[in-house]
């Protein structure tokens, strides 16, 4: 259990973020500032700045939590079981714990279609969470670190493309049918 400390600054990261997505879906990323965010957060300038780096960062972060939930999802998977199962299993638990569709993180991910901005960020937010997954890929296959690397990557690309590939499908296509089957064409590659 995390203390005190730890749970208010989740809480004002998760309000920041909360509002930007909030702003931008109402007034259009363009014409949102990282001064709008704050007041609309009921923080300073300052405070946000403690937090994120721009409005982009903030708005993501939703992307970095579930990620970070994937990572903690494939390190609890069982030790003896090959790296992609790992990866695949991880991610099909953590989608059915989400749930159904999120309006809020539907129309996130519509305006990270929208702008270049946006994009760039999340690959960098992958990027980061990268490392963690191949330190958890390299963990279940010893000795093959451009391998552990090499799926890490192809995984997140995997995830990303089932996303959109989900959104352009009917409104009742379940997110973790999509998922499976991107899962399933790329883990062809690792067996």
């Amino acid at each position: 259990m995390s203390g005190l400390r730890e749970r208010k600054k989740l809480a004002t990261r998760q309000a920041l973020h909360e509002a930007a997505v909030a702003l931008s879906i109402e007034h259009g990323l363009d014409k949102v500032t990282v001064e709008a965010i704050a007041d609309a957060a009921e923080v300073s300038r300052r405070t946000f700045s403690n937090y994120f780096a721009s409005k982009e960062e903030a708005l993501l972060f939703g992307d970095r939590m579930r990620v970070g939930l994937l990572v903690d999802a494939v390190r609890e998977r069982p030790a003896g079981e090959p790296p992609w199962a790992a990866l695949t299993g991880a991610a099909l638990d953590v989608q059915r714990r989400q749930g159904t569709r999120d309006p809020g993180w539907v129309a996130q991910v519509r305006l990270v279609r929208r702008h270049p901005s946006l994009a760039a960020q999340q690959v960098s937010t992958y990027a980061s969470m990268e490392d963690e997954l191949t330190a958890q890929v390299a963990a279940r296959s010893p000795g093959a670190p451009v391998r552990a690397r090499l799926m890490a990557g192809a995984f997140l690309v995997a995830m990303r493309v089932a996303v959109h590939e989900w959104l352009d499908r009917p409104a009742d296509t379940a997110l973790v049918d999509v998922m499976r089957e991107c899962l399933e064409e790329m883990g062809t590659q690792f067996p």
